[in-house]
């Protein structure tokens, strides 16, 4: 088994990645690094890799999805950054892999696959948890500042790099959980964006009021909407919309508002689970709902949310801005956002705006 092997030359294996790392050129070693951070990486490993060989529900990808997140934790709040941490899991590797071809190991291809997916699953969960503790760190006086958005970005921009280097590398796949993280990564780093756009309109007064077809805006929309549905394993309903019914406002802070409700929506409904995004007008009214399944709300917190800084549940990523600012939008064009909550179920979101009359 190769737990096995790597437990029975584990001296040797930490030998031989304390070599390599002390030769890196950047990040530089640390004598904690080498001293302690190569041997718990390596331990980490072996743990995982037993617990691979049990049956569900403790089987690998129950063991490894556990294990990496907390073993991520703990190294960082140790004091390692995330690069020391993705460098020396890469250190392991070479190291487990030279020994065992020179050796002549018999490990099976199927033992060193569990390997491989271990790596990965460990290095896309130190990636994980550095972004959660970077984006927690972050003091809620100083977070309603551009400045604080651009840290965020620049943590998402950084865990993106990061899962591309050990894409590009070759030692992980694209189909596993480090490519996952370079796709939230880079959705992550365009929702900021569109919320930094946001924030600044808003701010400066800065408004471009157009007539906007709402049968064109929700197709746009449901795009990109679509595809991270998919990407979450979730499922996305959008009913059409007849033509010849236009809104005049401005297209980007709509634009904004519908996003950062659906993506409130991704975040909170529960795995599987499936959105819808609907639409329907009077002669004077137009409404956009976004409803998720969340499973409702507690008594008395459907107002709150709407304040900056709140995060419902225990998924506490982001700066809790989204729903604050999609309600800026939309009352700077004309409108209102309503919330119902519908217990046990989810909550449904109403962005009611002014219909644009044709001309008499």
């Amino acid at each position: 088994m190769l737990h096995e092997f790597l437990s029975a030359n584990r001296g040797d294996i930490i030998a031989r990645t304390r070599a390599k790392v002390a030769e890196r050129p950047a990040p530089l070693a640390t004598e904690e690094e080498l001293e302690r951070g190569i041997p718990l990486f390596l331990d980490q490993l072996i743990d995982t890799l037993r617990l691979s060989t049990l049956q569900p529900p403790h089987g690998p990808d129950a063991a490894m999805a556990k294990g990496a997140t907390q073993h991520g934790r703990n190294l960082l709040r140790g004091g390692f950054t995330v690069a020391q941490v993705v460098h020396d899991y890469g250190g392991v590797c070479q190291a487990v892999t030279e020994l065992a071809s020179e050796t002549k190991a018999p490990i099976t291809p199927a033992e060193f696959n569990v390997f491989n997916r271990c790596l990965d699953e460990a290095i896309a969960g130190a990636v994980t948890e550095y972004m959660s503790t970077r984006e927690q760190s972050l003091t809620h006086e100083g977070a309603e500042r551009m400045g604080d958005l651009s840290h965020e970005l620049r943590n998402a921009l950084g865990a993106a790099l990061l899962s591309f280097q050990i894409l590009k590398s070759g030692s992980v796949g694209f189909g596993g959980s480090t490519a996952a993280i370079l796709d939230r990564s880079l959705r992550r780093a365009c929702a900021l964006v569109d919320s930094s756009v946001a924030q600044v309109r808003l701010e400066s007064g800065i408004r471009a009021t157009e007539q906007v077809s709402l049968s064109q805006f929700i197709e746009e929309v449901e795009v990109g909407a679509a595809m991270e549905a998919s990407a979450l394993g979730l499922t996305l309903t959008v009913t059409p919309v007849p033509p010849g019914i236009d809104l005049a406002v401005d297209r980007q802070l709509l634009g904004g508002a519908v996003t950062n409700l659906l993506q409130n929506a991704f975040k909170f409904t529960h795995p599987k689970g499936h959105i819808a995004l609907k639409t329907s007008c009077t002669q004077s009214r137009v409404l956009i709902e976004v409803e998720d399944e969340c499973g409702g709300l507690p008594p008395g917190r459907a107002e709150e949310l709407f304040r900056p800084f709140e995060r419902r549940g225990a998924n506490r990523k982001g700066l809790g801005l989204g729903l604050s600012i999609s309600r800026k939008s939309v009352e700077a064009i004309g409108g209102e956002i309503r919330l119902r909550d519908v217990p046990g179920t989810g909550c449904v979101f109403t962005i009611d705006l002014p219909r644009l009359l044709p001309p008499p």
